[in-house]
């Protein structure tokens, strides 16, 4: 809910009702809102709600329990219930609750909150919802704040409230009298919780949202202070990690030497867990020597015998139909997208310490009410026994919505009766992570003269995991979906798509099989390959139609805010500029979550280029410019948008060039960063220009993920025009393997020795 709407409560447009709790010094919070007054819009049956409106929607009446807090030093403190992991929602809050206080960011302080039950899908963090979930919230909160803090100085200074001014922190009067807000922050507060009316401020009179700042954590990350779930020192909390199986979700038959190793150098302990056999020891240098010198006997994974071909055989014989050809022509492709990794730059860790009749977990976690939950249950104690703390993560990208790390660290402290420090080893992350979901996406457009008659897309893929906290956001919002009683995850894809062309009737289905995988709702989830299929069909409809590609999607888009973001893209990226041979351009556009995208590249597929040296890897093309524009709405923080859409092209380019999982007999050959070829600075383009389009709504929209499936789609449409044949199987490269694979058994490698041999 933005400023331009009105209040549920009657009030106009930018005045709401907040309130001030009891507490010894200042702490105020945003209204209380119905579950009637949360309730989804309900609009027409092909348009639906998206999925970013459901989880506002769900998280709205637990907003008045998210709360700000003014200190007797003149800071002011806000617990988030995000997670912060490199996005930079921890900067675009603290800019929020400057601009309505009007005190300066750094004296905001922003931390994350604990798992608290009691805001059910308020501390679910995804589908880029952040922002516009807490906008309006944390807005009224501060500015509760605010006038609490007026009201208190008005008698301090014997002056009326009209005739003061907030600034920097500090409140004056018009005879020079000061005071600061930290001298307030006991008499602005209430022994009772007291209901108020505020107004917000109007956008013209912003001085801080909306305009570019530097990461308030920047300095800590730049200098190494910044903590991270492996940086923290809790008592007795020694290096843990587990010995997994050669093949996915296998499991332990037997162990021939567990007191061998439990006798080795600096190990403490050594146990059979559910996921394999746990080691914890003085370091991890030393656990990953225990870790190789176990000798186990391994039962069958949940993937047994399965490879990239045998899974498109299933996800073929699992396709949905297109139905009868029409009777005018046609276009229609079929794609095929492989295994791609789900790790994040931090390793997957977290911190237990299990004692009898209480646990405590550090982790960084998107999910961590649900994640306390099924510690509890694990554990056999009741919740309130089980605190969970959320830390800061070093990237996510879907992966942390799961807390895998955390239920083994707390099943691995309980068996050892000790605090654990359980590192992921980065082989493990690979082998046993999370990964996005080999697919297929058939598509066929039919046309007659220059009209598009329809569009039907049936997108294929192995089941993707949705056991983190949006399928229970789904089941309880399931009344107000209008999308009827069809699973999670096909509820999840039709709320996530969006058709941005006029192209008659169309329709999008999802067909989903095989759960032996360990899937994740990596970043845009199913849209980098859905929109990448339909932006490669877009060219060829074009060709057929004899129109240019950025001419034809001007024209069929359906509405002027995604036009304009086109031509901005095209105008800035100069397209169709003579380019050599082998060259060229491509152009696609993607819009969610109330914003929108296009992204213009240009690559060079040149023999020079393609098969150019690199050192274990498949050099292949290079994106050597690109122009991204994005109309997210109001930008609360325009730098924090800049880098988000950079990390969403290094993403596209990865998906579409270079980065997979080769699947054979059961298990993933890629074993760490130096196999899986994610965007390296051979193929990141010396040209990069982001434009922030001007506000069109007044009121965030969604952008963590925006930039993701147009980057992916334009990288494939230049690739498509450049080598003169359309890419049907992505990522372009994954039929060369480019690295002798590392044994599964052991199933961590041995460390390098010599560095030297490394750095090249």
């Amino acid at each position: 809910m933005g400023e331009s709407q009105s209040s549920t409560s009657g009030f106009g447009r930018r005045r709401f009702l907040g309130y001030v709790l009891a507490a010894p010094t200042l702490v105020t919070a945003a209204p209380l809102v119905s579950e009637a007054e949360a309730a989804v819009p309900s609009p027409d049956v092909t348009e639906l709600v998206d999925l970013n409106d459901v989880m506002t929607a769900a998280a709205l009446p637990t907003s008045h329990l998210i709360t700000v807090e003014v200190g007797g030093d003149g800071t002011v403190s806000f617990a988030l219930p995000r997670a912060e992991v490199g996005q930079g929602i921890t900067t675009s809050t603290a800019m929020l609750i400057a601009e309505e206080l009007d005190v300066p960011v750094d004296r905001v302080r922003v931390t994350l909150a604990d798992a608290r039950p009691e805001l059910v899908f308020n501390q679910l963090t995804g589908a880029s919802n952040t922002t516009i979930s807490t906008y309006t919230p944390i807005r009224v909160a501060a500015a509760v704040a605010r006038r609490r803090l007026l009201d208190a100085a008005a008698v301090e200074l014997g002056a009326a409230v009209g005739d003061l001014t907030l600034k920097a922190g500090v409140v004056t009067d018009r005879a020079g009298g000061r005071v600061g807000i930290g001298e307030l922050a006991g008499k602005a507060a209430s022994r009772s919780p007291r209901r108020m009316s505020v107004e917000l401020k109007e956008r013209e009179r912003f001085t801080v949202i909306g305009r570019p700042h530097n990461r308030v954590d920047a300095l800590a990350a730049v200098t190494g202070r910044k903590k991270f779930t492996l940086d923290l020192d809790v008592p007795d909390a020694l290096p843990t990690m587990v010995c997994r199986p050669p093949t996915l979700n296998g499991k332990v038959g037997s162990v021939a030497n567990l007191q061998e190793v439990r006798a080795m150098p600096g190990v403490t302990d050594a146990a059979v867990i559910s996921t394999g056999v746990a080691v914890r020891a003085r370091t991890f240098g030393q656990c990953i020597d225990a870790v190789r010198a176990l000798r186990v006997s391994w039962k069958p994974g949940s993937a047994e015998g399965k490879s990239d071909e045998t899974v498109l055989k299933e996800l073929r014989a699992a396709e949905l139909p297109l139905g009868l050809p029409p009777v005018t022509p046609s276009v229609e492709a079929s794609f095929t997208f492989h295994f791609r990794s789900n790790s994040a730059l931090e390793p997957n860790c977290a911190i237990a310490d299990v004692r009898p009749g209480r646990a405590e977990i550090w982790s960084a976690l998107k999910a961590p009410i649900v994640a306390k939950q099924a510690i509890a249950a694990r554990l056999g104690l009741p919740p309130s026994a089980v605190t969970v703390h959320v830390t800061e993560g070093g990237g996510s990208f879907g992966r942390k919505l799961f807390f895998d790390a955390a239920l083994e660290a707390a099943e691995i402290s309980k068996e050892f009766g000790k605090p654990v420090k359980l590192m992921w080893h980065r082989a493990d992350d690979s082998r046993q992570g999370r990964t996005h979901p080999m697919a297929t996406s058939r598509v066929r457009v039919a046309y007659a003269g220059d009209t598009v008659l329809g569009y039907k897309q049936r997108h294929t893929s192995v089941s993707t995991d949705l056991g983190h906290g949006l399928g229970e956001l789904f089941t309880a919002m399931a009344a107000k979906l209008p999308v009827g009683d069809i699973g999670f995850s096909q509820t999840f894809f039709h709320l996530s798509q969006s058709m941005p062309y006029d192209f008659g009737v169309h329709s999008r289905l999802l067909s989903e099989t095989d759960k032996g995988f360990n899937t994740g709702s990596m970043r845009n989830v199913y849209s980098p390959d859905v929109t990448c299929a339909r932006e490669l069909i877009v060219d060829r409809l074009a060709a057929k139609m004899g129109k240019d590609p950025f001419t034809f999607r001007r024209e069929f888009l359906r509405d002027d805010r995604t036009r304009a973001v086109l031509e901005k893209a095209a105008e800035v990226g100069k397209w169709g500029r003579p380019m050599p041979a082998h060259t060229a351009q491509g152009i696609a556009m993607h819009s969610e979550y109330h914003a929108t995208s296009a992204v213009l590249v240009e690559i060079d597929c040149r023999p020079e280029t393609v098969n150019r040296p690199i050192r274990d890897g498949v050099t292949g093309p290079r994106v050597t410019k690109a122009v991204i524009a994005v109309d997210v709405g109001l930008a609360v923080n325009p730098r924090g948008l800049e880098a988000q859409m950079m990390g969403c092209l290094m993403d596209g380019i990865a998906l579409t060039l270079t980065s997979s999982l080769h699947l054979r007999d059961g298990y993933f050959l890629e074993a760490s960063w130096d196999n899986y070829f994610y965007t390296r600075q051979w193929n990141t383009p010396p040209e990069l220009e982001i434009v922030v389009m001007p506000t069109t709504t007044g009121r965030p929209g969604g952008a963590g993920e925006l930039g993701v499936a147009a980057s992916t789609a334009a990288v494939a449409c230049a690739y498509g025009r450049a080598t003169g044949t359309m890419p049907t199987t992505f990522p372009i490269n994954h039929g060369t393997l480019s690295f002798v694979p590392k044994p599964t058994v052991p199933p961590i490698p041995q460390s390098p020795t010599d560095g030297l041999d490394h750095v090249r």
